[in-house]
């Protein structure tokens, strides 16, 4: 029994993390299907949901005012759920700019985005948070696809500000963004890629529908697009810039969150999960977007029945060790997670694997438990994004 629960969690592991990548880029060089882009400049809504972001929202207020898009073609809409710390006053001033404050009671950030999109006008609807700057040809690159019918949501390039000093996790977090960055490229050339980054995407207002509280609302908004029979394609010149994680704990407590409201997310569009229906796409959703946030289980199991299996031959011995060299070196990762050494790939790669799935764990405990996160206090460990600096985006970027 040790032996047929040992390798098949060594299956599901190695299916999750190797053969299912393997299939998405495969599928992409023998299945191509290349959308039209046109230079287009259809009028945009951009729709940002805010609660408490007084150190963050007036660079991103300079930050879209300066991009490379027609004034009167573009609408900014800042929906401020229940703000106490200034975010409102700061919002105020750029008025006379067209800036457009939604002054709301705290309800949580889907029924602000909901209030947003009814107050706006925009043929395309542009999604973003608070935190993130966009390069100047942003919005462009973003609705180019649109220019294609079949096309309904674009996700953007999510990536991060280059800082000189970052925690384990967020290196880890960076690492795995470069990954995720090239599976959407390859799943948008040949479909549709998976979901879009709340970041940075946009879908035709007409696609909208209300998002529905407790859940990761850029997986449903985009994710929409796809159930109403278009296409969802990944544009990797609408660059948005995120400044990389903080400290581990505050990072830990968002994967919690995140993938708690993810994992209901995928139960409120479980629909797309349907093989028969939505083809290739339902298994990169539940190949990605499932059995990657439950592969913790299947990596308990290993750990677990592996010693059993100790005297049964050197393969056994040899994975064992592995297992405890690679935790070992996520303990490293932790432990010294605000130093150098342990922002090396080495240690930060195991720790940044073993935060998200013990955060996955949990977050599957809170959906058995049927716990919903609709409201949270932002917590940013962020200084390139404060208000009254002249110049946030740095003069030396991320690029991969």
């Amino acid at each position: 029994m040790s032996s047929v629960l040992f390798w098949g969690a060594v299956a599901l592991i190695v299916y999750t993390y190797v053969l299912f990548p393997a299939l998405v880029f495969l599928r992409s060089w023998l299945s191509r299907r290349p959308h039209k882009t046109g230079d287009i400049t259809p009028n945009v809504s951009i729709i940002i949901a805010a609660h408490n972001e007084a150190r963050s929202i007036g660079a991103k207020l300079d930050n879209l005012l300066a991009l490379d898009y027609s004034r009167g073609r573009l609408e900014v809409v800042i929906a401020s759920d229940g703000s106490t710390d200034g975010t409102e006053a700061m919002v105020r001033r750029y008025a006379d700019r067209g800036i457009k404050l939604l002054a709301l009671p705290r309800q949580g950030k889907a029924p602000a985005l909901n209030a947003a999109v009814a107050a706006s006008s925009g043929e395309i609807l542009v999604f973003s948070d608070a935190n993130s700057l966009y390069a100047p040809e942003a919005i462009h690159a973003l609705v180019r696809p649109f220019a294609d019918p079949e096309v309904g949501g674009v996700a953007g390039n999510q990536r991060y500000l280059d800082k000189r000093s970052i925690s384990a996790a967020g290196e880890g977090e960076h690492s795995y963004w470069n990954f995720d960055r090239k599976l959407k490229q390859f799943q948008s050339e040949s479909g549709n890629t998976i979901s879009a980054t709340g970041a940075i995407y946009a879908i035709r207002r007409s696609l909208f529908r209300p998002v529905p509280a407790g859940v990761t609302d850029d997986f449903v908004i985009s994710t929409r697009v796809i159930a109403q029979g278009y296409r969802l394609v990944f544009a990797p010149d609408a660059v948005a810039y995120e400044p990389v994680a903080g400290t581990s704990g505050v990072e830990f407590g968002r994967k919690v969150r995140v993938i708690t409201r993810g994992l209901r997310a995928v139960l409120v569009m479980r629909e797309l999960l349907n093989p028969f229906r939505y083809e290739f796409y339902a298994l990169q959703l539940f190949s990605h977007k499932v059995l990657r946030r439950l592969v913790v289980f299947p990596l308990l199991v290993l750990f677990l029945a592996n010693p059993f299996l100790w005297g049964q031959g050197l393969v056994y011995q040899l994975i064992m060790l592995a297992q405890l060299a690679f935790y070992g070196c996520g303990l490293f990762g932790l432990s010294f997670s605000q130093t150098r050494l342990g922002q090396l790939k080495l240690f930060s790669l195991p720790f940044f694997f073993c935060m998200v799935n013990l955060a996955a764990f949990l977050a599957v405990w809170n959906i058995a438990l049927g716990r919903r996160i609709d409201r949270w206090e932002p917590q940013r460990a962020n200084a390139s994004l404060v208000e009254g600096q002249e110049n946030p985006l740095p003069t030396h970027v991320v690029h991969n």
